[in-house]
Order: C-alpha cells, then structure tokens, then sequence
C-alpha cells in the first residue's frame, strides 16, 4: 500500500522519519509506503488541489490513499480553524473516498513544542513552553514564532530553520509524547493507522 502525504516545505518532510519508526512499531508487517510530497510553502488549494489529487490517485503508478496536511496558519485569512480548512479541503477535492484532510493546528511547530526541554537544551535557554496545549499557541503568535525567539534569545544565538533544527528537535525523540498532547496529530497518525488496518491510538 502507498499513501502520498502533501505537506508544507521541508520542516514537515524533516518529520517523516520519526513518523515512519513509529508507525513501524504500530503496524508490524503491514507499513505502507508513506510518500511525502513536500511543497514550497503551503499545499495548493481550490481546483489546484483537486487536480493533484486526481493526479496521485489516478495517475502512474498510483497512490491508493491521499493525505492533505495543511497549517491552519499559513499567513492569510483561508482558515479559520481547524475544522474549516478540513472543510475547504474537502469541499475543494470532493467526493473523492481515497482523499484524507489533516491539519496542523496552528501550525507544524505546534508538533515540536511538547519537546520544550530539547528546545531549551539547544539554545541554552530557560525560558518556559508557551503554554500547556500546543495545539491552541495560535494565529495571534504562532509557535514558529515562539520557537523563532527561543533560537534567537538564547545562548546558541542562532537563527532557527526549520529544516534543520526541526530535526535536531525530533531526533531519537518518541512521537507518542507529542501524539499525546495534540490532538490534530492524533487525528492524523489514526488515518494512516486505520487504512493499513493498524490498532487506532485511544
């Protein structure tokens, strides 16, 4: 089985790999295939989406599944939250089975702040996670911004990229941590677990 997974840049394609050896511990002997297909900037959305995943999933050597993971943040006033950019999506795409809307809420990094204490490790920081929920850091100062300032302020005084200190964050860290605490993840790995007939996370 083949899942092609739109993202968002690199930041989120940086995040396959944990996702992989987690799922790897989920699904023993029936892994799919996972095919990120990384964007610069945000997935297309409109009739562009739709297209693209009538391309995926009819298209040369096909994907049987479509995953859309978009931020709910994306610098314009698209979505207002989590359940209407998977309603746009859908409403985009259409009837379409085999096509799955996710969203990062509000954004990837909100997946990064549950591993604050590895964030305040490489910047020599000590200053405290922007709150208890990553998932409701919003529009208003989006987690990339927080962890933007964290590089910037702290001792390391690097710039943050995303590509690269994304995973420097994730790396040898357990996603069942960040699963826990965010929900839109949750949501996320649960399709992936369900459509390769995997146990969904409680």
């Amino acid at each position: 089985m083949k899942i092609t997974i739109l993202v968002e840049g690199r930041t989120e394609a940086a995040f396959k790999h944990i996702l992989i050896k987690y799922l790897e511990q989920r699904l023993p002997g029936r892994m799919p295939k996972l095919d990120f297909f990384p964007y610069d900037g945000r997935i297309p959305k409109d009739t562009d989406l739709k297209k693209k995943v009538e391309t995926v999933l009819n298209g040369p050597n096909a994907s049987q599944y479509l995953i859309a993971l978009t931020d709910v943040y994306t610098g314009t006033n698209d979505f207002a939250d989590a359940a209407d950019a998977k309603a746009k999506m859908r409403q985009w795409v259409g009837s379409e089975p085999r096509f799955y809307p996710h969203v990062a809420l509000y954004e990837f990094e909100a997946w990064l702040l549950p591993y604050w204490d590895e964030i305040k490790r490489l910047t020599r920081h000590n200053r405290n996670a922007p709150g208890i929920n990553p998932e409701t850091v919003n529009h208003n100062k989006p987690p990339s911004h927080h962890i933007g300032e964290v590089f910037a302020t702290g001792q390391c005084r690097s710039h943050y990229s995303k590509f690269r200190d994304g995973q420097r964050i994730l790396r040898g860290k357990d996603l069942g941590i960040a699963i826990a605490k965010c929900a839109e993840l949750k949501a996320f790995v649960n399709t992936i677990l369900r459509l390769a007939g995997g146990d969904e996370i409680l």
